[in-house]
């Protein structure tokens, strides 16, 4: 049976709060038409993996190359518009599925302040600006929570196998997806109310096995590229011969980060449920966040974490902190909590269309990651234009992502340095300098002041401008390279 929903059911209040994350995403469509910044490097890479379609690639499972590739397609163009499109939509996505939720559980009054409350978090606002794997998964795990909260009410197997293949989906756009079936499991051991029978359990379960299993198969494949990177990002599963440290200071910083990217009062709200979490579907919510926060606390402990890898736990977190906010009739907090990220989520974007002009110091923008990175690839093409070489060699990730894809209406060969031992990230894998590869010459890019080669010191042809953008305060220096300097290149 459906829970009674303990506020109005007043279909007005869902009717407006769609409305208003509505406006708020075509807000930020307007202000992306009009966005100055350049792709992040992640996103330049998001972006290649897409030409290409596979079921896993290097570091990600593959959901978020799969959606940029579609949009580019339908838009029949790779501007960074369209790369970043899907974004604020799938934030939109997630707000209404989360409204749809808390409408069954709390009533629409609850709906209309999930709503708002999620599509204007902080985090939200900066995951509206660029895509990234968490966009993806925000609207899988969300109706995944939905309908498995539908199974725990209603004990109908179609609920437990769309949960399960949302579940999939969710995990198929970040591995994070996985702390749904960690959950799952921590609040049916906890919770009563939140065990599934074994014949719905193994449905959920069978299902999630069927939209992850490409990618599990994929991984098998290719010597478990993502389990390795995956074992890399937790640094201390690899430090088997030392000893175990702690770190207190990357806790306290992934902790109180959380105020920012939830924002203050919903965190807050988040940590008063720990205490006091209210009735059965509230505690089903609690189980399905606060482990999350627990887990990343540990990383955080053991090595570090960033502030985004708890995101997961917002989406249970919010109908959550909304609900009992307005148990308690603390519908004020509320109103503060919106004011908050709304101020973020609508400067965040009139900032990015203003990228180059707003600067704290005089010098560097306040955006600077965003900024110069087109220009620097730029630079670079036309200075191997002018060379006539046959090839672009890079030692550095950032500069590599972004000739990808500035350059990718030019016919170059672009290639990076692989440094010794397993490849450290996907281009060293896919576009590694082989000095056998035949070519004619290179133009090397490196931050290095010269280049050793035939037992004397090349200098550098270029020195590449770095001023004011993501390479400030760096330099890069562009080397013709002969063929006859490949192998003192490729041990360099």
């Amino acid at each position: 049976m459906q829970a009674r929903a303990p506020f109005t059911s007043d279909k007005n209040w869902f009717l407006i709060g769609a409305t208003l994350a509505l406006l708020l995403t075509l807000f930020r469509l307007v202000f992306l038409w009009l966005d100055r910044t350049d792709l992040f490097v992640d996103e330049a890479q998001y972006w290649l993996w897409g030409q290409e379609f596979d079921f896993g690639y290097y570091s990600k499972p593959p959901l978020v190359a799969w959606v940029i590739r579609l949009v580019t397609e339908l838009a029949h163009s790779d501007a960074i518009f369209w790369v970043r499109f899907p974004a604020p939509m799938l934030h939109l996505a997630t707000a209404l599925i989360l409204g749809v939720l808390a409408d069954r559980l709390y009533g629409a009054k609850a709906a209309f302040w999930a709503m708002l409350s999620y599509i204007s978090l902080p985090a939200v606002a900066l995951g509206s600006a660029v895509i990234s794997t968490d966009t993806v998964m925000a609207p899988f795990f969300a109706l995944a929570l939905l309908f498995y909260i539908r199974l725990l009410d209603e004990k109908r197997v179609g609920w437990a196998v769309i949960a399960g293949l949302a579940a999939g989906l969710a995990f198929l756009a970040k591995y994070a997806g996985v702390y749904f079936l960690v959950c799952a499991l921590v609040a049916a051991v906890l919770l009563p109310a939140a065990r599934p029978s074994w014949r719905h359990a193994a449905a959920f379960f069978l299902a999630f096995l069927a939209a992850t299993l490409p990618n599990i198969v994929w991984n098998s494949l290719n010597d478990l590229t993502t389990l390795q990177h995956t074992m890399d990002n937790a640094s201390w599963l690899r430090e088997d011969s030392r000893p175990l440290r702690l770190h207190f200071l990357k806790l306290a910083e992934f902790f109180f980060s959380q105020f920012g990217v939830f924002g203050p009062i919903l965190f807050g709200g988040l940590i008063y449920c720990l205490f006091r979490p209210g009735e059965k579907h509230a505690r089903i919510l609690l189980l399905f966040s606060a482990p999350i926060f627990l887990i990343v606390c540990l990383q955080a402990l053991l090595s570090h974490a960033f502030a985004n890898w708890a995101a997961a736990a917002f989406f249970a977190a919010t109908v959550l902190v909304v609900s009992r906010l307005l148990i308690l009739k603390k519908e004020l907090l509320l109103k503060l909590s919106v004011a908050f990220g709304m101020a973020a989520s609508l400067g965040l974007p009139v900032l990015t269309s203003l990228a180059y002009e707003i600067s704290i110091n005089g010098e560097v923008p306040v955006m600077k990651r965003l900024l110069g990175r087109e220009q620097m690839s730029r630079d670079i093409l036309e200075a191997a234009r002018t060379a006539e070489v046959a090839m672009i060699v890079a030692d550095s990730r950032e500069i590599i992502a972004d000739l990808f894809y500035t350059g990718r209406a030019e016919n170059m060969p672009m290639r990076v340095i692989a440094h010794h031992g397993r490849p450290r990230n996907y281009y060293e894998l896919t576009f590694p300098f082989r000095p056998e590869e035949p070519t004619q010459r290179a133009l090397l890019v490196s931050p290095r002041p010269s280049l050793y080669c035939a037992q004397r010191d090349l200098p550098p042809q270029l020195s590449l401008a770095t001023d004011g953008g993501a390479y400030h305060g760096q330099t890069f220096n562009a080397f013709v390279v002969e063929p006859a300097c490949f192998d003192d290149l490729a041990r360099y």
